[in-house]
């Protein structure tokens, strides 16, 4: 409660005209929210647009949150939306230079090459079987086992009933299930 204590008085800062207020929600939220548009959008570039963009968004909107919800709830639902309707959608793949430039951790960088290797094609096998995916599964998957929301939060997020996001997950399981199954030994799926 006491971050939304705290984030309650930012936005009441930001609405008086302290724009330091909402650099300070930017800068709680930012890391968070880039790290799930990543595995929503899949381009480093493309999540960066989309939370910039849904935080402009939401310092234009501000007066429209109703604090219904928590405010990083509301600002999730807008990158989503963002990047749902600008198109943005899984990436092509990176290398691991790639992925150190853009600020993401290698697997397991005490791993030995061949060890790494076996996790680097894990890693794809799996961003494979998401990218096959609905959107709506794959959302449901990203917010739930990636950015470890409970089902209420991802519920409030997709404005969806709970029933509708725990019968999205199980779909999204089995589906992600058949397609790692010929790949993945069994202790692995």
């Amino acid at each position: 409660m006491i971050a939304v204590a705290a984030d309650d008085q930012l936005i009441e800062a930001a609405l008086k005209g302290d724009s330091a207020a909402f650099g300070c929600l930017v800068r709680k939220y930012q890391d968070r929210l880039y790290n799930t548009m990543l595995h929503v959008v899949g381009s480093p570039d493309d999540a960066r647009d989309v939370v910039q963009d849904a935080f402009v968004k939401a310092f234009l909107k501000l007066e429209t949150f109703r604090r219904s919800s928590a405010f990083y709830t509301w600002l999730y639902r807008i990158a989503f939306n963002t990047a749902m309707s600008g198109g943005r959608r899984r990436r092509p793949v990176q290398s691991l230079d790639q992925q150190r430039e853009a600020g993401q951790e290698p697997l397991d960088a005490g791993a030995t090459p061949s060890d790494r290797l076996e996790q680097e094609e894990l890693a794809e096998q799996v961003r494979a079987a998401l990218d096959t995916l609905s959107d709506e599964h794959r959302t449901v998957v990203v917010l739930r086992e990636v950015d470890g929301r409970g089902y209420d939060e991802i519920a409030e997020i997709l404005e969806v009933p709970v029933g509708t996001v725990r019968s999205r997950l199980h779909r999204a399981r089995m589906q992600l299930r058949e397609q790692l199954k010929a790949t993945l030994q069994p202790d692995q799926i």
